[in-house]
């Protein structure tokens, strides 16, 4: 870790060497596709609406016979029929006639506009009186306005919302393919840590990094893989690591990645693959590592929890959720001195005060878990800051 690698290169280089990272595409049903990311551009193959309908109840008729009308003046107008939903029309406008339209209805032939229900009166006689005029294309959905054929309504990649969701049924996808969900292997290793259902003696301590590092995959649409929990001896690790590397997509190792003397991990990455790196210019984080193991990402994360998971965050989560970042603008609550010759990570809480947002420090001693609970993002202080003052303007990564 004497050659530490400032944090915007690890970021590219993991970024360069392994995005985008992707598994191969599955057809699912429709009710199951939410949360997923689309494996194709979604093209049109059909128009929607696939004829003029009617966004009101009311009366089709032909625009210009309202012009003029009012409450005191009505324009008096034949009734020719009526639309029945579902079906199409069987008569048609012309001047001086007007149709009764449902909400959804078929616009029949002749109509350009559709007067409110609310404006109309029918006298019993076979005629409507219109009290408010309209404009041509009124209260009118036309023809392919929602979806037009060939449109590329959905790029590949996104991830599947609820909308997304009733465009395809629009469309009459039943089903439609998305990327198949990658697997993360979780290793957590050292002699003193224990399963989180046991009781820690002496100098033991539950095991945090992989439920943690289990639910930040999970959240990002992956599947995570856990496996048991390996002591600080060399061939142990080898073997855990060779083993989730066959099965997953990516492997993340919390622990041993400093450069003690049971610190075995990147010696087990550097002896399985390629190391990209070992020690990162960040507060915290700085024994980070990340090796390249036949093409897969393996990540060798600080044993610290609150390190193990701003380190996921800033260089796992862009594998596997690109682009999906939220972020927020703020302005720094409280000055944050910083002079610790490399780039640091603050976790923030978001505040509004006098109607502006406000990034408020949370403040806690390393490594503590628990300081999370109360924050919503964090923010980055450049390595070449000595700080930032009360009132900067800052952008906070949600979590």
């Amino acid at each position: 870790m004497l050659e530490v690698v400032n944090l915007d290169d690890a970021r590219s280089i993991v970024a360069d060497r392994f995005a985008p990272l992707e598994s191969a595409a599955v057809s699912v049903p429709l009710g199951e596709a939410a949360g997923r990311a689309i494996a194709h551009d979604v093209v049109a193959e059909e128009g929607v609406p696939p004829f003029d309908r009617s966004t009101v109840d009311g009366f089709g008729l032909v625009a210009s016979d309202t012009f003029g009308c009012s409450d005191a003046l009505p324009a008096i107008l034949e009734l020719a029929g009526e639309v029945q939903m579902g079906a199409e029309p069987d008569c048609d406008c012309a001047e001086g006639r007007c149709v009764r339209v449902p909400t959804g209805g078929q616009i029949p032939t002749g109509a350009d506009a559709v007067v409110m229900l609310e404006y109309c009166e029918e006298y019993g006689d076979g005629t409507v009186g219109v009290a408010r005029p309209v404009a041509p294309g009124e209260n009118i959905v036309f023809k392919h306005d929602d979806i037009a054929p060939g449109a590329v309504l959905i790029p590949t990649g996104t991830r599947l919302l609820a909308h997304h969701v009733g465009t395809l049924a629009s469309l009459g996808m039943a089903s439609c393919e998305v990327r198949g969900r990658l697997r993360v292997g979780i290793i957590s290793t050292g002699d003193e840590i224990v399963p989180v259902e046991a009781t820690p003696v002496a100098s033991q301590m539950r095991d945090v990094n992989a439920p943690a590092l289990a639910a930040a995959v999970e959240a990002c649409g992956a599947e995570a893989v856990r496996f048991p929990i390996v002591a600080d001896e060399y061939n142990e690790l080898l073997v855990c690591v060779r083993e989730a590397l066959g099965t997953c997509d990516a492997v993340l190792v919390s622990g041993g990645s400093s450069a003690g003397e049971k610190d075995n991990t990147a010696r087990v990455l550097g002896q399985l693959g390629s190391l990209l790196f070992h020690g990162i210019a960040v507060k915290p984080g700085k024994p980070t590592m990340c090796a390249d193991v036949g093409g897969k990402p393996a990540f060798g994360l600080p044993g610290h929890p609150v390190a193990a998971y701003f380190m996921f965050l800033e260089l796992v989560r862009p594998l596997l959720l690109p682009g999906r970042v939220r972020r927020a603008s703020a302005i720094l609550a409280e000055g944050l001195p910083s002079n610790h010759g490399r780039a640091e990570l603050v976790a923030v809480r978001l505040e509004e005060r006098g109607g502006q947002p406000v990034a408020v420090p949370v403040r806690g001693k390393s490594g503590l878990i628990s300081q999370l609970s109360g924050a919503d993002g964090y923010i980055e202080i450049a390595r070449n800051q000595e700080g930032l003052a009360a009132g900067t303007a800052v952008e906070a990564k949600m979590f």
